[in-house]
């Protein structure tokens, strides 16, 4: 059982962690998105060696994803800049495959491509320490490699690159942010002697997230507290009227951003003619996210087909890699539900029954509170499920189909991200240890 601190505040507890991460690891660098949150982890961990006295460098990595608002650029640049004394600068402006869920054609949108230089949004930053096809010093890379798995390399990289020794990358992941962070955070196979907010990576390789437990309210109290600069795109979202949860910086085109895709119309109208020519589906995206046309809300089934007729008539339209991609996570789901299920309340399970379905209880979930009773389907799979009120939360053709319509290339809708049996224990475990994501340091 980790040791709780009852009465010390996130600043504290941050600083403890930073001391034990520059005691234990030799090699450290940030991960920084130029977002409100890897922008404070900088300016804490660089407050942090000025105080102690740290003379040695640390890494900061910089994923470019070139479509970005004119005020990102200009905050990474000015961290890059001003702290060019203190950091070993890594602003990475090579092709690289990112999620898009604008285009039931593509799964990736590719910054920086080097086939689409006279479309690009903006020109390549001419600062010394950019990396790019032209100087890339990393013999790990591929051409048009994914942007998570360019990431995840980069650490192996840095570690010979400083000749050996525990490396770590710290990120501002905050478990309040969303589930699918927490579940980064505290769901782990692999701590560091008993550090839940550190994994292993690789050998040797590490990455942290001391800020898990802050509030998006901490960070700004951070930021006006000890005057720190950050981004000040998020001025310009607060006063176009986004919520803190829409205040995006990273791509604009993943799952979470969809929505507030219009916002660029607004702040940016120059470079949002750059991204409807250079981005498939960006205007779309931009005039339906959020509506009918995008699969959210309600969908009406064409005239003649049945939720399962219409997913396969989606399916036979679209490339074969995106079709692939879709057709393996339904054949997983639909294993799921025959062979494990999923846990539900007895009520939920007696609503099922009345409702006519044909399922078999499979034993006790252990990854439920309660440890409620597992549910697996048997027969055919069912079109829709409408008629169930209780929960949303059991398959069939008709949550396909949205994941389709949604352009939801993870299948989301369906649990996927996380398998449904993880999402089921990160739960409980967000509720079992809910004093931790209010604050309490672990």
């Amino acid at each position: 059982m980790e040791k709780i601190y009852q009465n010390k505040n996130v600043y504290d507890a941050f600083m403890e962690r930073l001391e034990y991460v520059f005691s234990e690891f030799e090699n450290i660098y940030v991960s920084f998105s130029g977002g409100k949150d890897s922008g404070l982890l900088l300016n804490l961990t660089l407050k942090y060696m000025k105080e102690h006295g740290i003379n040695k460098k640390i890494g900061l990595f910089h994923q470019d994803f070139e479509a970005q608002y004119e005020k990102t650029t200009r905050y990474v640049t000015r961290m890059f800049a001003n702290n060019i004394d203190m950091i070993e600068p890594f602003w990475v402006c090579l092709p690289m495959g990112s999620k898009t869920s604008l285009s039931n054609y593509e799964l990736y949108w590719y910054p920086w491509d080097d086939e689409k230089k006279n479309i690009w949004v903006r020109d390549m930053p001419d600062m010394p320490y950019i990396i790019n096809l032209a100087n890339n010093p990393f013999g790990f890379y591929k051409y048009k490699m994914l942007q998570e798995d360019l990431y995840k390399q980069f650490g192996r990289w840095y570690k010979d690159y400083k000749g050996g020794g525990k490396t770590i990358a710290l990120l501002g992941l905050r478990a309040d942010e969303s589930l699918h962070r927490y579940s980064a955070i505290v769901n782990k196979r692999h701590d560091y002697c008993g550090k839940k907010w550190i994994t292993r990576n690789f050998k040797d390789v590490y990455s942290a997230s001391p800020l898990y437990d802050w509030t998006t309210e901490d960070v700004w109290i951070a930021n006006a507290r000890f005057v720190f600069d950050y981004n000040n795109l998020y001025d310009l979202y607060y006063k176009a009227g986004l919520t803190i949860d829409q205040m995006r910086v990273a791509s604009p085109f993943n799952e979470w951003a969809t929505e507030s895709l219009n916002v660029y119309r607004v702040i940016e109208p120059k470079t949002w003619a750059k991204l409807v020519g250079r981005v498939q589906g960006a205007n779309f995206g931009a005039i339906y996210g959020g509506t009918k046309a995008m699969g959210y809300k309600s969908v009406s089934l064409p005239e003649g087909h049945t939720w399962k007729s219409y997913t396969m008539f989606l399916l036979s339209t679209l490339p074969e890699n995106v079709r692939n991609n879709y057709l393996e996570k339904f054949k997983t789901s639909a294993e799921f539900w025959k062979k494990t299920g999923g846990g539900f309340a007895e009520e939920v399970i007696q609503e099922i029954e009345d409702c006519g379905y044909q399922i078999r209880k499979n034993g006790i979930s252990n990854y439920t509170k309660d440890k409620k009773t597992k549910i697996v389907f048997e027969g055919d799979m069912p079109d829709d499920t409408d008629d169930v009120k209780s929960t949303i939360d059991i398959p069939s053709w008709k949550r396909m189909c949205y994941c389709i319509l949604k352009n939801d290339h993870n299948c989301r809708f369906m649990g996927f991200g996380n398998t449904k049996e993880q999402q089921k224990k990160i739960k409980f475990m967000k509720d079992k240890y809910a004093k931790i994501i209010r604050g309490k340091a672990v």
